[in-house]
Formats: structure tokens, sequence, C-alpha cells
């Protein structure tokens, strides 16, 4: 049963990352609790899935001068004709305020036995991406440039601002042992409001009146070999705030696809004095 990446978390040759000073440029995220409720919302005619129930519970933290923290954690049953089946997948992460280093640790677990752990720490030097696993083995990788989770959702807004709406990135989120970084093509729409019927406005509170940007991503692992056209591995769509929050995701995979509505939204406070220092 895959598990998007996406949601358990989150290299550009012709266009600048988001470092250094052009970060210090950028709206501040604001920390936050949000909780979405998982249902099915697609089979296709050869899966076997039947139903799916689920919660995801993501708390995200921090600033550009102390760093970010996000703890995510997604508990999905699913119905199938064989039985059901329990996931329960557990991240978190730690990225540098200017983006250049990542430590991350992720649990997997089936019908609550472990079945995958993942621990290290990543850092940019120059072109480069060099990661240090510690688990399920020691090992050093590295490869080209890549983003890390916060630095991506700084990236779909900073690439909002400056009028592009298609572009794709190198991203690297710590949550599987991989040797290299998933490439990941990005549309974004134009800014749209909430409507008012829209069912997220009490939800989202006075984070309602912000508008949304209709976001897509299409994920290609680094280990697919593909001949001719390439297919993404899934796709999501979301509505992403300014604020960083997302709502309305859809995650597609070849057999099914799976909605997260945002049902519960506890907001944080802004580090001030960060964001006068810039």
């Amino acid at each position: 049963m895959r598990m998007t990446r996406h949601v358990v978390l989150m290299t550009i040759a012709s266009l600048p990352l988001i470092y250094g000073a052009e970060r210090a440029d950028a709206l501040p995220l604001v920390p936050h609790r949000a909780v979405y409720d998982l249902g099915l919302s697609a089979v296709t005619d050869t899966s076997d899935i039947e139903s799916l129930t689920g919660r995801w519970v993501f708390d995200f933290k921090g600033s550009a001068c102390d760093g970010y923290t996000a703890e995510s954690r997604l508990v999905m049953r699913f119905e199938t004709a064989m039985g059901p089946r329990l996931i329960d997948r557990r991240v978190t992460s730690f990225e540098a305020g200017d983006g250049s280093s990542l430590k991350f640790e992720s649990q997997s677990y089936t019908d609550q036995e472990l079945e995958e752990e993942v621990e290290g720490t990543a850092r940019r030097e120059q072109d480069a991406t060099i990661v240090d696993y510690s688990k399920p083995e020691s090992a050093e990788v590295m490869f080209g440039a890549a983003v890390f989770p916060t630095s991506q959702v700084f990236e779909v807004l900073e690439r909002a601002r400056a009028g592009v709406h298609f572009y794709e990135s190198a991203v690297f989120d710590g949550t599987q042992l991989v040797d290299d970084a998933t490439t990941v093509s990005v549309v974004i729409g134009r800014p749209k409001p909430l409507k008012i019927s829209d069912a997220q406005q009490e939800v989202l509170g006075k984070l309602a009146g912000q508008p949304f940007l209709p976001v897509t991503m299409a994920y290609f692992e680094p280990s697919a070999e593909r001949e001719g056209e390439h297919v993404s591995d899934y796709d999501v769509s979301f509505k992403l705030h300014e604020s960083g929050v997302q709502t309305d995701l859809v995650i597609r995979y070849d057999e099914y696809s799976m909605s997260a509505n945002l049902v519960e939204l506890s907001l944080g406070n802004v580090d001030q004095d960060c964001t006068q220092a810039k």
C-alpha cells in the first residue's frame, strides 16, 4: 500500500533557490497544528481497496532565526478484499532556518509491526546535497542540489509571487533510504479567494480571508527508469495559503486516490523579533 511522501511530511538549474538574503524577503510561515480526516475519493477497477478511513496530524513551528520543526503522524485503515490493513507513518524533522541542513527520522508501521525506520542528517554544500544515514544502516550518499521540505513551501510561494506557473525541483525529505533526490513537477494556479460556501471557512478562522494558490505536484521517484514519456509515481493537488497551511488535499496513485480534509486548525504566533530582525 503506497503512501505519499508529501503527507508524511514536503535542483533547479534555471531558477535561484531560496537561501540567504532571498529567503529573508519571504513572508514568515505561521506555526500551526492541523488535523485532517482522510478518506477514499476514487478507485480503479483493478484495485482491491474497498474503503479507507484515517487521520493525519501535522505540527509545524519555528522561524527563520531558530529553524523549523515539523512533526507528522498519519494513521490509515484500509478495508481490502484480503482483509483490513492498518498503516501508521510517523515523521519528525528539523530544518535550519536558511534551508542549509535537515535532521530527520521516520517510522513506518503496518498492522502495528515496524516495517521501516529511517534516521539521519542532510546538508547542502555548494551544488551538492550530502546525506548521512544512521538508520536503517550507516551510509553516506551525495547527489545534486536539492531543497528540503520547508524550503519547498517557500519555493512554491516565491515562484508564485514571481509569476511562475510551472517548474521542476529536486526535493529530499528523509522519509526513505534513497541515493538521490525526488524530482517534483509543480503547477501553480493564480491566487483565488475562498468562496463563502467553502466548508473550510469556519475551520480556517482568521485565515479564511487569505487567498490560496491551487497547486499540483507530480512526484517522480529517483530510482524510476522509464522509456518514452515519464509518468509520475503519484501526484498531489491542494490549496496552499500564504501562511503555509494546506487544505483540500487529493493524492492520486495508479489504483486509488485519497482526500485529506482539514477539520481542526490551531495557530501559533509568528516570531516578530525574528521578522523585524530581517
